[in-house]
């Protein structure tokens, strides 16, 4: 039976976000380092892309037997992990969408008109103590996406062992970060809401019982913080 899941869901800033644009040329009195923007509403955005790597990241890490055992390359990550991500030779079982803001009205009837921030950081020289002022722009606090990773099935046994990894890996970033300046106090996060659904297959509700098992799993994610 061909089935693909749908893991829906908010995932809300704690702290200040910043995924930068790539280094793009920034204008004068324009912060140095913005942050990506969807192109249609101008509010700041994450890419699938940042979601995807850095939450691998955090499973390979949590997985190796120690931190000199992390695999430097994505193709020497564990099994259980190139299933769920993929690499050069097959694909995962995991699509990860980009992720656009969804409260935009409810911050503004809070006054704030917009998203985003400005954080002014130094680079102290500590030979000279002189100081290098840099400006980077933050999704402020309070910024709500749309999460949402597809997950297909290719063996109903391996279902539940898959969303533990995947739950373990939410679990992980909660207590981590996400985008840059991390040990700075940027990019805490947390997920409201997860919840999982059959969207392809299960006509005739075979899946039921293990989606019940894997909509724990997730629900526990959002009781952790």
């Amino acid at each position: 039976m061909y089935s693909k899941i749908s893991i829906n869901g908010i995932i809300e800033t704690v702290t200040g976000l910043h995924i930068g644009t790539g280094g793009e040329f920034s204008a004068i009195g324009a912060a140095d380092s913005p942050v990506i923007r969807d192109a249609f509403t101008g509010n700041p955005m994450i890419p699938g892309s940042s979601f995807k790597g850095k939450l691998r990241t955090l499973l390979a890490r949590d997985m190796a037997a120690s931190y000199n055992e992390i695999a430097k390359s994505y193709d020497d990550d564990r099994p259980e992990i190139l299933s769920l991500f993929g690499g050069v030779k097959a694909p995962g079982k995991l699509i990860f969408s980009d992720m656009f803001m969804n409260n935009s009205e409810e911050l503004a009837s809070l006054g704030i008109n917009t998203p985003t921030e400005i954080k002014f950081e130094n680079n102290i020289n500590r030979l000279s103590a002189v100081a290098n002022p840099r400006q980077i722009e933050r999704a402020i606090r309070g910024c709500k996406f749309d999460l949402m990773i597809v997950y297909e099935v290719r063996s109903e046994e391996e279902i539940c062992n898959d969303f533990e990894i995947i739950t373990r890996g939410l679990k992980l970033m909660e207590y981590d970060y996400l985008g840059g300046n991390g040990s700075r106090g940027y990019g805490r996060v947390k997920f409201l809401n997860l919840s999982a659904e059959s969207v392809i297959g299960n006509e005739n509700g075979e899946l039921d019982g293990i989606l019940e098992k894997c909509n724990a799993m997730l629900k526990d994610v959002c009781n952790e913080i």
